[in-house]
């Protein structure tokens, strides 16, 4: 059971405790090198960390230099941090980490902060503390923890007093914990962040007692925020223009080169959508067979001529097994078109899609609404909304 969505874990704790005889010479040992710590217990305990399990930190008395039987249980988490001077020194230890953050700090403030915390915290004289910074801490800096810079995704100069690099920081962590776990595995998934709006919507088209009327107004404005967004992973330029006021304003332009591609018949409930958002935007059809729950055959393609070197939407509302999106996709890269270059558009997906399509497809995107739970016997998404067609064209 997770209680905390934060864990922080100080290297700190994991310092090797000290032995009689090393003890006898303590002002002699180096505490600011890498073998100071017990970087196999370290490794063990943030491997079970990130793999759901309950660990016991060491408690470490930085007075008697050894590790107290009072070890702490840390829960498992959404976000561990792990702090220590010499965190990123150690290839395995990196590797561990999902970000690397370096804090850099004036020399000056840096020693400062150490002769506080070890003669207020620790019980220790400031000439000892002066002695070792010289003889210890400063070359340990220079030899060990500065080289680790280079490994660091984000550096932060002026450390803790760079309010906006902790903000930035922060808001990236936000985001990766309101994604959906799937969307942390694979780079190429994008859902549209949930809202009531949104989730109210989902809430209408999905209901068996939506009329039909109903259910193709709210289905299209659904549709048509997923075509927005997805229009934002196109690659763009930078545009100076000049405003009726006479002003600069320096904005963005899109790719022009474009195509809508639905796979009949759910896919062409998209069309208008795509439509209104993209003026005179080719749209091409591929229908595809079902046969079985694996089974997929081609019946029918009407592409463009030129699709080769367009960017393209890949539409279809509902991405199931995955066996029909391979079928298409398949087909594109056959007509030369880029993996990169395409973005598949769904408005609900289950999982088992998703692991289908993202594994054999790994630079192509795709853009949903929701990602649901499951699919049942008949390879239909749960909770799902039924046939998607069916509904919004009022067929049985």
């Amino acid at each position: 059971m997770r209680h905390e969505r934060v864990v922080l874990v100080n290297q700190d704790s994991f310092y090797h405790s000290l032995s009689d005889e090393k003890l006898q010479k303590v002002h002699e040992y180096n505490f600011d090198h890498p073998d100071a710590f017990n970087t196999e217990l370290l490794l063990s305990c943030m491997e079970k960390l990130k793999l759901g399990q309950e660990v016991s930190i060491p408690s470490y008395d930085f007075k008697s230099h050894k590790s107290t039987e009072a070890a702490c249980k840390v829960n498992p988490s959404d976000v561990i941090i792990l702090e220590g001077i010499l965190v990123l020194h150690d290839p395995r230890v990196r590797d561990l980490m999902n970000m690397k953050i370096f804090v850099d700090t004036d020399s000056d403030i840096r020693l400062a902060r150490r002769i506080q915390r070890d003669t207020i915290e620790r019980g220790r004289d400031i000439q000892d503390v002066l002695d070792q910074y010289d003889r210890f801490v400063k070359p340990s800096f220079d030899e060990f923890i500065l080289p680790s810079k280079k490994f660091a995704d984000i550096i932060i100069p002026r450390g803790g007093d760079n309010d906006v690099a902790i903000d930035l920081i922060v808001q990236h962590i936000h985001t990766k914990l309101g994604q959906h776990d799937l969307c942390k595995i694979y780079a190429n998934l994008c859902v549209i962040t949930s809202t009531f709006q949104i989730r109210g919507m989902h809430t209408l088209i999905r209901d068996v007692r939506t009329t039909k009327h109903d259910f193709v107004f709210y289905a299209d404005r659904l549709i048509r925020l997923v075509v927005e967004h997805g229009l934002g992973h196109l690659p763009f330029s930078e545009k100076q223009i000049t405003t009726p006021t006479g002003s600069v304003y320096t904005g963005v332009v899109f790719r022009k080169r474009l195509c809508g591609i639905s796979i009949i018949r759910s896919g062409e409930s998209m069309e208008n959508a795509l439509r209104a958002c993209c003026k005179g935007i080719k749209i091409g059809k591929i229908l595809i067979h079902r046969e079985g729950n694996s089974g997929r055959q081609l019946i029918y393609e009407k592409l463009p001529a030129d699709i080769s070197s367009r960017h393209v939407f890949l539409l279809d509302p509902v991405l199931a097994s995955g066996n029909s999106a391979v079928k298409a996709i398949t087909l594109l890269l056959s007509k030369g078109v880029s993996e990169s270059n395409i973005i598949f558009l769904n408005l609900i997906t289950a999982p088992q899609g998703i692991h289908v399509v993202c594994k054999r497809f790994p630079k192509m995107k795709i853009v949903t609404s929701a990602i649901d739970a499951s699919l049942d016997e008949n390879a239909r998404v749960i909770p799902g909304m039924g046939e998607f067609g069916d509904r919004y064209f009022g067929t049985d």
